[in-house]
């Protein structure tokens, strides 16, 4: 496997991963119809724009690639609230490689790209019932810092916490 920047062209796998992780992610969590409705050939323009958007070291999406394709990506940038702060805002990988430490190592990954900016803290956002998530995070070193907002994806009311750790 090797991890490497993403290019427009990889949208359409990028968007496979990101459509098939969400469906058994959020599962339980997210409404099912949402998770129903969401197609990698409508998510593709999407991921194409963001990944051509893209401006490296400060922000950007790695992807994690064997062989057989495009198996994980992670994406950060600029904390919207924050612009000195990071923000890890995607970490997706395909169900069937979970647990094989593809996350960790994207995540690893992205933090390297982040130390050569000028970034020292990082955040990301987490869905408060998605414990695997959550176990992840913390076994990374990231810990909520209080702040929560609600997230109305698919309709439900679904609280989420803001993690945050060390660039370095």
């Amino acid at each position: 496997m090797r991890i490497r920047q993403a290019w427009p062209d990889d949208a359409s796998a990028v968007a496979g991963v990101y459509v098939r992780s969400w469906r058994v992610a959020f599962a339980g969590l997210v409404p099912q119809h949402y998770l129903d409705a969401m197609d990698p050939a409508l998510e593709e323009s999407e991921w194409k724009t963001r990944i051509a958007e893209t401006r490296w070291p400060s922000s950007g999406i790695l992807v994690a690639e064997t062989e057989a394709g495009i198996i994980g990506f992670t994406g950060f940038g600029p904390c919207q609230e924050t612009p000195a702060i990071a923000e890890i805002g995607t970490l997706y990988a395909l169900p069937e490689v979970w647990g094989n430490g593809i996350g960790k190592q994207l995540m690893l990954a992205a933090l390297v790209a982040l130390a050569q900016t000028d970034y020292t803290q990082a955040t990301l956002w987490v869905l408060e019932d998605n414990e695997r998530a959550r176990r992840f995070y913390e076994a990374s070193g990231w810990r909520p810092d209080g702040a929560a907002v609600e997230d109305t994806t698919g309709g439900a009311s679904l609280n989420k916490l803001r993690y945050r750790r060390p660039v370095g």
